[in-house]
């Protein structure tokens, strides 16, 4: 697959207004779903959010907090490993984030950063890189088969164009200058090789978990599918209340 090939604008005829009544509605299902799940404690779900620099990961995370319980669901960012999650295999510090059952973990970047940087940089070969994806893909295998956790994977598709307009924004905007990085010029230069990463991973990762294309420019639009896609998954988790046990039910009042 080419991403130039997905737009990044709305890919349905729907007004904003819509889109915002809707979502909502999907927020209030979201979180009536997430108190059954937190409850039954038999599965838990996964979200990855993964894209280029700016395009709009930490939104989507506010975006989805605003319907969640933070009593069953946390969020886990991820950035360059340390000296210690170096020593050991580049899995090793993911699989200690991932949610327990009865959770939601959203991971801002995941996994897959292990695989986008070195093919960037091109500081692993290519050998490398398809074992890596291999790893990933039997891991993701894994935790749905042991822990019966289902796993959503968001690729945020934002254009060039508009990701230099939101890293200027963090340069310009004083309410916002606390989110612009150095690197985040370096990364819109590098925007193409990045992009070449994600469809590096998508083209040679055909048996792993499915990607989510989402288009990104317009963010109302992005935090609709998003939210949509997430109400979705919980309803098709089947997921119910425990039932007590017969002997600590009270009995039935007689009139």
């Amino acid at each position: 697959m080419q991403l130039s090939e997905y737009s990044t604008e709305p890919t349905e005829s729907i007004e904003k207004e819509e889109a915002e009544r809707i979502r909502l509605e999907d927020l209030e299902k979201i979180s009536e779903l997430q108190t059954r799940l937190f409850a039954s404690k038999k599965k838990s779900l996964l979200i990855v959010l993964q894209g280029v620099d700016a395009s709009g990961k930490d939104g989507s995370v506010k975006k989805l907090f605003a319907g969640l319980n933070p009593l069953g669901c946390t969020c886990q960012a991820w950035k360059a490993p340390t000296n210690e999650e170096l020593s050991h295999d580049f899995l090793w510090r993911i699989h200690k984030a991932v949610p327990a059952k009865g959770w939601i973990q959203i991971f801002n970047r995941s996994q897959y950063e292990d695989i986008l940087v070195p093919y960037v940089q091109g500081s692993l070969d290519k050998e490398r890189l398809h074992s890596r994806l291999d790893a990933i893909c039997f891991f993701e295998d894994h935790l749905v088969r042991e822990n019966d956790t289902q796993i959503l994977k968001f690729f945020l598709n934002v254009s060039k164009k508009e990701q230099k307009k939101r890293i200027e924004e963090r340069m310009v905007d004083p309410t916002k200058n606390w989110k612009f990085d150095p690197s985040d010029l370096d990364a819109h230069e590098k925007f193409h090789e990045y992009q070449n990463a994600y469809e590096f991973i998508f083209n040679h990762s055909k048996d792993a978990i499915p990607w989510e294309i989402i288009p990104a420019d317009k963010k109302w639009f992005r935090d609709y599918l998003i939210t949509k896609a997430v109400r979705k998954r919980l309803e098709k988790m089947d997921l119910t209340y425990p039932e007590l046990h017969p002997a600590l039910k009270l009995p039935s009042s007689q009139e």
